[in-house]
């Protein structure tokens, strides 16, 4: 800028990103975006509103923002060019510096510099080594290729005798696309003395072709060749970037057009509007409350189960959990049995249990037993409802907006569950009614007499074997088949099967 203004120090000094805009113009001033059209023409009181206007935000302790300070430099002395100032990387906390105050940093900067339609500037110094360079490293974040990046080594003049940069400046040591250019800025000593900054430029270039290993290339190093190459880098920049941005840009302005056109009629007050809206918001309602049950919702609670899911566990957990709770004592059923058999008997009782149970008792005990269902059925019949009525609740969320149409849904909707609670009660007594009124024997799992003695006869093969029950001589007579009328065989009779033989051996 050829102006000296940006404060400078030590410690932490830039607090906040300084978005400096310079201008081409015939006379020399600068304007905040904060004091509108006051102008500044002494460069000291620029510096001292970059520190109060710090100060404002940040304290005055050290501390840190991202909201930036927008300065113009009106000057024939500059070229048209945007820069933004962004604070260093500080490793550790001072004053009332959070203890992540590197992270905070390194995200300020980082908004910046991700930008595609920006250069980043990494200055080093010279005598740090230039692998341990923030700013190179973080620009190799944010643009891997090198395309965006152009760097600055500073204090050129402080490297310890018998070094210098050369291999860095003719970019073969860390190399970068556009290069490296080299400046010599005045030192604390310098500013303390008030040097002058066309002095301090003469001085650099002097420095750049009196010293031996740069002397070759001053003319592409210092601070003018510095603006000179921004200038025109940034021209080229924004040629190559212009035809994108101006093709986004018209997209943009056409779908603003296309909204435009939608609102121009708009008449808050239209009826058919309110209508429309409100049956959106039905249709929106609809479809959460059927996506809550059927799954596949938007917004999948991870705390609780509900809706469809809850109504799922409803039915195949917690039905199955009710029918084993269902109290029943069996010594009672034994005894609500033998006195349902002798009742059935009355005075006919020859012996004292009967021969078998008679089917009148049998129903009379099984139609006690299906009743005992009502109850489990019923509760999870509440269950549902109660899930349907909190789903509901959940739905009608979306409408808190309009309390008397979200009353009313709800209202509604739950109606509506309440009158299908009554109907579905009515259904599953009717099927429990339809169960007691006909009792099904034909059922394979039942255990009816044939089924007994078949499981019994099994249950004695398996316990019994083949074993054998009763074996001796047996006189067969009357037979055709056997000459002589009439025989006596060996007959051995087991569990399986009956055999016969000539004699015992």
């Amino acid at each position: 800028v050829s102006r000296d203004f940006l404060p400078r120090g030590s410690g932490i000094v830039t607090r906040r990103p300084l978005v400096l805009q310079l201008i081409t113009a015939k006379t020399e001033y600068a304007e905040f975006l904060h004091c509108k059209g006051r102008k500044f023409t002494d460069f000291d009181e620029v510096r001292q509103e970059i520190e109060v206007e710090t100060d404002r935000i940040t304290g005055v302790n050290k501390g840190i923002s991202s909201i930036p300070i927008n300065l113009r430099i009106y000057s024939p002395h500059v070229l048209s060019l945007t820069l933004i100032d962004l604070p260093g990387i500080t490793k550790v906390p001072v004053g009332d510096q959070p203890p992540d105050i590197e992270q905070q940093i390194r995200d300020m900067i980082m908004q910046f510099i991700s930008r595609e339609n920006c250069l980043i500037l990494a200055v080093t110094p010279a005598n740090t080594d230039l692998a341990n360079s923030d700013a190179l490293k973080l620009a190799k974040e944010v643009d891997p290729q090198g395309l965006r990046t152009i760097g600055v080594i500073t204090k050129l003049d402080l490297m310890d005798e018998g070094t210098d940069a050369r291999e860095i400046l003719e970019n073969k040591l860390l190399p970068l696309r556009r290069g490296y250019i080299g400046v010599v800025n005045r030192s604390q000593k310098d500013i303390d003395g008030k040097k002058d900054i066309k002095a301090a430029l003469l001085a650099e270039r002097k420095f750049f072709l009196s010293h031996p290993a740069y002397r070759h290339m001053a003319d592409r190093m210092g601070t003018p060749y510095l603006q000179k190459v921004l200038n025109q880098q940034l021209t080229n920049h924004i040629r190559d970037t212009l035809p994108a941005f101006r093709s986004k840009l018209q997209s943009q302005l056409l779908s603003i057009e296309h909204e435009v056109e939608v609102y121009k009629n708009f008449r808050p007050e239209d009826p058919t509007r309110k209508t429309k809206a409100l049956l959106q918001m039905v249709q929106q309602f609809s479809v959460d409350f059927e996506k809550r049950i059927e799954g596949s919702g938007d917004q999948v609670d991870t705390l609780e189960l509900s809706g469809g899911a809850k109504i799922n566990r409803i039915f195949h957990e917690r039905f199955p959990f009710e029918l084993v709770k269902m109290e029943f004592n069996e010594k009672e059923l034994r005894r609500e049995i033998s006195y349902a058999i002798k009742n059935i008997h009355g005075i006919r009782q020859v012996l004292p249990t009967g021969l078998f149970t008679p089917d009148m008792a049998f129903e009379a005990i099984v139609k006690k037993q299906i009743v005992k269902l009502k109850g489990p059925c019923l509760k999870s019949v509440d269950l549902v409802m109660q899930e349907l009525i909190n789903t509901v609740k959940k739905c009608t969320k979306k409408l808190a907006t309009y309390p008397r149409l979200c009353e009313e849904t709800e209202r509604i909707v739950a109606g509506y569950i309440r009158e299908r609670e009554e109907k579905t009660k009515d259904q599953v007594l009717l099927l429990i009614d339809i169960q007691v009124s006909y009792i099904n024997t034909n059922h394979e799992d039942f255990i009816g007499f044939a089924n007994a003695q078949q499981r019994s006869s099994q249950v004695n093969k398996s316990a019994v074997g083949n074993q054998v029950i009763r074996k001796g001589w047996l006189t067969i007579n009357n037979i055709g088949i056997m000459k002589g009328g009439s025989k006596e065989y060996w007959f051995v009779l087991t569990a399986e099967s009956l055999s016969w033989y000539k004699d015992d051996e």
